[in-house]
């Protein structure tokens, strides 16, 4: 049960005059001022509705409005440069919105320092991992979904369709080669691929995987352009960690006398590869938003409000809270027995009874070489942050190509 509102207040009080003296206060009278009033919501993001992340985002937005109607009144900025976030919180702050989110982990450093001159405004930052970092700010937030789930089962039914055309004589076990077009090194990329790739050999131990960066979320050229080169190097099998649906085109339109088959991200990419896209997945923004919003309202906090994994003032969750979703199955392209599989895996990982991080494999940094992990201990992602952690690139089976 929630406390109710006169000890929240007291609560509130006292830690805002040990803590920011009078910052903290100054931000739920504020909320407290809009019970009764519109709540004003700034959106902050790197790309528009052109673009799969932002378009996905924006998704959680419309629902937002749909869902609380004339509570709120959301203005949205699009293609903000990530060095130009401060001009644009700005225009927020001064527009009088009350919460200010932002889409994408380049936005972090910036947004914080903001939070930091802005106490009586909450700022919420998506994809971040510096909400528990000094300085601690009580009107700042980080959350994520754990996108690693959802990404181990599109592996999985990859690895089914990759077993069938084993199965079936149309590749040999050495040619279950997958490519994957992934934006940037670092942790949340490289877990999302290892998460994949193990999925995929729960169904097909044969599978290896090549890596190519992009260094771009959202260039469609640069993405289509490295899809095209890990098919013309043999890979039978494209996902990514990209925006564009420039991957899934050029898995489409591959101009070869066999079909090379596609996984997405944000969405359903069945709309511009229907004869090769097998299954996308995606994080579901609107469950952490509508809650604190819901706690702004309700001059709550946020963290309280939220139903997640929570870490001070960071918040994660995933398929068991509804922060992960998949897009539906191909099934016109995929082996029989494909839709019960899919449930069942979804099904254990809101359960907790699959260790996805493990296995007889050796991890290594790729930023430090001494630095390895043995997943012969499993390897708990999202344990400590909602933002993955785990950034190991699995030695004999993962490929990075320069």
């Amino acid at each position: 049960m929630k406390p109710n509102v006169s000890n929240v207040i007291a609560a509130v009080v006292a830690s805002a005059v040990a803590l920011t003296g009078f910052g903290l206060l100054h931000a739920y009278e504020n909320a407290k001022s809009k019970k009764d009033d519109v709540l004003k919501i700034g959106f902050i993001f790197d790309g528009d509705a052109s673009t799969a992340y932002t378009a996905n985002f924006m998704l959680a937005v419309d629902q937002l409005s749909s869902v609380y109607g004339d509570r709120i009144e959301v203005v949205e900025k699009y293609h903000v440069p990530y060095d130009a976030v401060d001009v644009a919180i700005t225009d927020l702050v001064d527009s009088e919105c009350d919460m200010i989110v932002t889409n994408s982990y380049g936005y972090g450093a910036a947004t914080k320092k903001k939070a930091e001159t802005y106490p009586q405004i909450q700022f919420c930052s998506a994809t971040c991992d510096n909400a528990n970092t000094e300085p601690l700010l009580q009107n700042y937030h980080t959350f994520m979904g754990e996108i690693y789930q959802g990404r181990y089962v599109c592996g999985v039914m990859a690895g089914k369709k990759l077993a069938s055309m084993i199965a079936s004589g149309e590749i040999m076990p050495e040619e279950a080669v997958i490519g994957y077009v992934a934006a940037y090194p670092v942790a949340e990329v490289i877990s999302g691929y290892t998460a994949f790739l193990l999925g995929v050999r729960s169904q097909c131990p044969s599978a290896v995987m090549r890596v190519r960066y992009t260094n771009t979320w959202t260039s469609y050229a640069i993405e289509k352009s490295t899809a095209e080169t890990l098919i013309q190097e043999g890979c039978r099998l494209i996902a990514q960690h990209s925006d564009t649906i420039g991957p899934a085109l050029a898995c489409e339109n591959a101009d070869l006398p066999y079909q090379v088959f596609h996984v997405g991200y944000n969405r359903d990419m069945t709309e511009v590869a229907p004869t090769v896209s097998l299954i996308s997945t995606r994080i579901d923004w609107f469950p952490y938003l509508s809650s604190a919003v819901s706690a702004l309202l309700d001059q709550d906090s946020i963290e309280s409000t939220v139903a997640g994994s929570v870490f001070g003032n960071d918040v994660a969750g995933g398929f068991a809270e509804g922060w992960v979703s998949m897009f539906q199955l191909n099934s016109a392209v995929m082996p029989e027995g494909s839709e019960l599989l899919l449930d069942t895996t979804i099904n254990t990982l809101k359960t907790n009874n699959v260790e996805v991080f493990s296995g007889n494999y050796i991890g290594i940094n790729p930023e430090d070489e001494n630095d390895t992990y043995d997943l012969n201990t499993p390897y708990q992602e999202n344990s400590v942050s909602s933002a993955p952690t785990f950034r190991y690139v699995i030695r004999d089976i993962i490929t990075v190509e320069e």
